[in-house]
């Protein structure tokens, strides 16, 4: 049962420590495991004050970004700055200084699949098969622990391990909930 269970969730097992490792490092601020981020400066922007940005200022800026096809909006996030959303990115302006950047955002590939089901963000069906997995994964656990004997199973180092294990964690959580 323990073979046939771990033949079963490879592809499982897989996703979810893969994506697991891409989520842990997006949440410490390292990279977006979704999204590939290319930003380049734009030359040649000239200043503005916020009452005088009209139709053809933000024409001239999509032109020498070379975005003019992927234009959807504008808006001021705040007095001195311009935002201006394309088509899968958007451009930053310094009102003030007329330094403007052209970020363009792209999916990553592989990645962002894996998310996508780590994230249960399809639901429905497959809410129980990862909830099918989870519990496998206790069972592969368990079933683990008997597999070996004697001085390399649970009560030789496999105990040894086995106690490590439930360590660690409780150890974290002393450090970073319970105090």
């Amino acid at each position: 049962m323990h073979r046939k269970l771990g033949y079963l969730f490879f592809g499982m097992a897989i996703v979810y420590g893969v994506s697991g490792i891409a989520l842990n490092h997006h949440i410490a601020r390292h990279w977006n495991p979704s999204l590939v981020e290319r930003s380049e400066s734009i030359q040649g922007v000239r200043p503005m004050d916020r009452e005088s940005v009209g139709k053809e200022y933000i024409q001239e800026i999509l032109e020498k970004a070379g975005e003019k096809d992927n234009y959807k909006q504008y808006y001021f996030p705040g007095q001195g700055s311009l935002l201006i959303y394309l088509d899968k990115g958007h451009i930053n302006v310094n009102l003030e200084t007329g330094e403007a950047t052209v970020i363009k955002i792209r999916n990553r590939r592989v990645f962002r699949e894996m998310n996508f089901l780590h994230y249960n963000k399809p639901k429905q069906l497959w809410t129980y098969f990862a909830d099918l997995f989870a519990f496998s994964l206790i069972v592969l656990a368990v079933s683990g622990l008997f597999m070996a004997r004697g001085k390399k199973g649970i009560r030789g180092q496999g105990g040894i391990l086995f106690g490590v294990g439930i360590i660690i964690p409780l150890v974290f959580l002393l450090l970073y909930l319970w105090t």
